[in-house]
Protein backbone atom coordinates (compact mmCIF):
# COMPACT_ATOMS: atom_id res chain seq x y z
CA UNK A 1 0.00 0.00 0.00
CA UNK A 2 2.87 2.37 0.81
CA UNK A 3 4.24 1.74 -2.69
CA UNK A 4 1.00 3.04 -4.21
CA UNK A 5 1.00 6.00 -1.82
CA UNK A 6 4.56 6.86 -2.90
CA UNK A 7 3.64 6.43 -6.56
CA UNK A 8 0.53 8.64 -6.32
CA UNK A 9 2.13 11.93 -7.55
CA UNK A 10 3.87 10.13 -10.44
CA UNK A 11 0.61 8.50 -11.54
CA UNK A 12 -1.23 11.81 -11.40
CA UNK A 13 1.66 13.51 -13.23
CA UNK A 14 1.38 10.90 -16.00
CA UNK A 15 -2.40 11.25 -16.29
CA UNK A 16 -2.27 15.06 -16.25
CA UNK A 17 0.49 15.04 -18.88
CA UNK A 18 -1.63 12.89 -21.19
CA UNK A 19 -4.58 15.22 -20.68
CA UNK A 20 -3.00 18.70 -20.60
CA UNK A 21 0.79 18.66 -21.07
CA UNK A 22 3.90 19.13 -19.00
CA UNK A 23 3.02 22.36 -17.21
CA UNK A 24 -0.35 21.21 -15.91
CA UNK A 25 1.24 17.85 -15.00
CA UNK A 26 3.93 19.68 -13.05
CA UNK A 27 1.33 21.61 -11.07
CA UNK A 28 -0.62 18.42 -10.44
CA UNK A 29 2.53 16.65 -9.15
CA UNK A 30 3.21 19.57 -6.82
CA UNK A 31 -0.37 19.51 -5.52
CA UNK A 32 -0.34 15.71 -5.16
CA UNK A 33 2.85 15.80 -3.10
CA UNK A 34 1.34 18.45 -0.85
CA UNK A 35 -1.76 16.26 -0.65
CA UNK A 36 0.40 13.36 0.51
CA UNK A 37 1.79 15.53 3.31
CA UNK A 38 -1.69 16.60 4.42
CA UNK A 39 -2.99 13.03 4.25
CA UNK A 40 -0.10 11.73 6.31
CA UNK A 41 -0.49 14.55 8.83
CA UNK A 42 -4.20 13.88 9.36
CA UNK A 43 -3.65 10.12 9.61
CA UNK A 44 -0.53 9.98 11.81
CA UNK A 45 0.33 13.55 12.90
CA UNK A 46 3.84 12.84 11.64
CA UNK A 47 5.46 13.42 8.24
CA UNK A 48 8.32 11.25 6.97
CA UNK A 49 11.51 13.24 6.34
CA UNK A 50 11.81 11.90 2.80
CA UNK A 51 8.31 13.16 2.03
CA UNK A 52 9.36 16.64 3.20
CA UNK A 53 12.41 16.35 0.95
CA UNK A 54 10.24 15.28 -1.96
CA UNK A 55 7.94 18.26 -1.43
CA UNK A 56 10.91 20.64 -1.29
CA UNK A 57 12.43 19.22 -4.48
CA UNK A 58 9.16 19.12 -6.45
CA UNK A 59 8.37 22.60 -5.16
CA UNK A 60 11.75 23.95 -6.24
CA UNK A 61 12.04 22.21 -9.61
CA UNK A 62 8.32 22.30 -10.37
CA UNK A 63 8.18 25.96 -9.38
CA UNK A 64 11.12 26.76 -11.64
CA UNK A 65 9.45 24.82 -14.48
CA UNK A 66 6.24 26.80 -14.13
CA UNK A 67 7.83 30.18 -13.44
CA UNK A 68 10.34 29.98 -16.29
CA UNK A 69 8.11 27.90 -18.57
CA UNK A 70 11.00 25.48 -19.09
CA UNK A 71 10.47 21.72 -18.71
CA UNK A 72 14.20 21.14 -18.16
CA UNK A 73 13.77 21.74 -14.44
CA UNK A 74 11.06 19.12 -13.89
CA UNK A 75 13.12 16.63 -15.88
CA UNK A 76 15.96 17.10 -13.37
CA UNK A 77 13.65 16.53 -10.37
CA UNK A 78 13.73 12.66 -10.35
CA UNK A 79 17.52 12.65 -10.60
CA UNK A 80 17.92 15.09 -7.73
CA UNK A 81 15.51 13.06 -5.60
CA UNK A 82 17.24 9.75 -6.43
CA UNK A 83 20.64 11.25 -5.68
CA UNK A 84 19.34 12.70 -2.41
CA UNK A 85 18.19 9.20 -1.41
CA UNK A 86 21.62 7.82 -2.35
CA UNK A 87 23.37 10.56 -0.39
CA UNK A 88 21.26 10.02 2.74
CA UNK A 89 21.68 6.24 2.60
CA UNK A 90 25.40 6.56 1.91
CA UNK A 91 26.15 9.14 4.58
CA UNK A 92 23.93 7.80 7.39
CA UNK A 93 26.35 5.01 8.37
CA UNK A 94 29.26 7.45 8.35
CA UNK A 95 27.65 10.46 10.02
CA UNK A 96 24.90 8.98 12.21
CA UNK A 97 26.39 5.48 12.54
CA UNK A 98 23.05 4.12 11.34
CA UNK A 99 22.26 1.87 8.40
CA UNK A 100 18.82 3.08 7.29
CA UNK A 101 18.11 -0.05 5.25
CA UNK A 102 18.78 -2.13 8.34
CA UNK A 103 16.57 0.14 10.43
CA UNK A 104 13.73 -0.38 7.95
CA UNK A 105 14.10 -4.15 7.53
CA UNK A 106 15.65 -5.64 10.65
CA UNK A 107 12.23 -6.62 12.03
CA UNK A 108 11.71 -8.93 9.04
CA UNK A 109 15.19 -10.26 8.38
CA UNK A 110 18.33 -11.01 10.33
CA UNK A 111 21.60 -10.51 8.47
CA UNK A 112 25.26 -10.36 9.34
CA UNK A 113 26.64 -6.80 9.46
CA UNK A 114 28.56 -7.20 6.19
CA UNK A 115 25.33 -8.09 4.37
CA UNK A 116 23.52 -5.07 5.85
CA UNK A 117 26.38 -2.92 4.58
CA UNK A 118 26.18 -4.59 1.18
CA UNK A 119 22.44 -4.12 1.02
CA UNK A 120 22.81 -0.44 1.87
CA UNK A 121 25.53 -0.05 -0.76
CA UNK A 122 23.28 -1.76 -3.32
CA UNK A 123 20.51 0.77 -2.64
CA UNK A 124 22.96 3.66 -2.90
CA UNK A 125 24.21 2.31 -6.24
CA UNK A 126 20.65 1.72 -7.45
CA UNK A 127 19.62 5.30 -6.75
CA UNK A 128 22.76 6.69 -8.40
CA UNK A 129 22.06 4.59 -11.51
CA UNK A 130 18.39 5.60 -11.52
CA UNK A 131 19.44 9.26 -11.46
CA UNK A 132 21.82 8.70 -14.36
CA UNK A 133 19.16 6.76 -16.28
CA UNK A 134 16.70 9.61 -15.85
CA UNK A 135 19.23 12.12 -17.17
CA UNK A 136 20.07 9.90 -20.12
CA UNK A 137 16.43 9.39 -21.08
CA UNK A 138 15.45 13.03 -20.50
CA UNK A 139 18.36 14.71 -22.27
CA UNK A 140 19.73 12.15 -24.76
CA UNK A 141 17.31 9.36 -25.70
CA UNK A 142 14.07 11.38 -25.48
CA UNK A 143 15.60 14.83 -25.84
CA UNK A 144 12.93 16.02 -28.25
CA UNK A 145 10.10 13.81 -26.98
CA UNK A 146 8.83 14.78 -23.53
CA UNK A 147 6.06 12.18 -23.78
CA UNK A 148 8.67 9.42 -24.02
CA UNK A 149 10.43 10.75 -20.92
CA UNK A 150 7.12 10.89 -19.02
CA UNK A 151 6.42 7.25 -19.96
CA UNK A 152 9.90 6.26 -18.81
CA UNK A 153 9.40 8.16 -15.56
CA UNK A 154 6.34 6.07 -14.73
CA UNK A 155 6.83 2.71 -16.41
CA UNK A 156 10.61 2.54 -16.70
CA UNK A 157 11.23 3.83 -13.19
CA UNK A 158 8.58 1.59 -11.70
CA UNK A 159 9.81 -1.41 -13.71
CA UNK A 160 13.44 -0.92 -12.71
CA UNK A 161 12.44 -0.51 -9.06
CA UNK A 162 10.32 -3.66 -9.22
CA UNK A 163 13.15 -5.70 -10.76
CA UNK A 164 15.59 -4.39 -8.14
CA UNK A 165 13.24 -5.13 -5.22
CA UNK A 166 12.43 -8.62 -6.54
CA UNK A 167 16.14 -9.33 -6.93
CA UNK A 168 16.79 -8.24 -3.38
CA UNK A 169 13.80 -10.21 -2.11
CA UNK A 170 15.13 -13.37 -3.73
CA UNK A 171 18.53 -12.74 -2.13
CA UNK A 172 16.99 -12.01 1.30
CA UNK A 173 14.42 -14.85 1.24
CA UNK A 174 16.83 -17.32 2.82
CA UNK A 175 17.31 -14.95 5.77
CA UNK A 176 13.65 -14.17 6.39
CA UNK A 177 12.33 -15.24 9.78
CA UNK A 178 9.18 -17.27 9.66
CA UNK A 179 6.53 -15.58 11.81
CA UNK A 180 4.36 -17.95 13.85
Amino acid sequence: MKFLFDLFPVLLFFIAFQWAGIYVATGVAMAATLGQILWQWFRRRKIDNMLWASLAIVGLFGGATLLLHDETFIKWKPTVLYWLFALVLGLAPLVAKKNLIRAALEGQVELPQRLWSGLNAAWVAFFVVMGLANLYVAFVWARDDTALWVKFKLFGGMGLMLVFVIGQSLFLAKYMEEKK
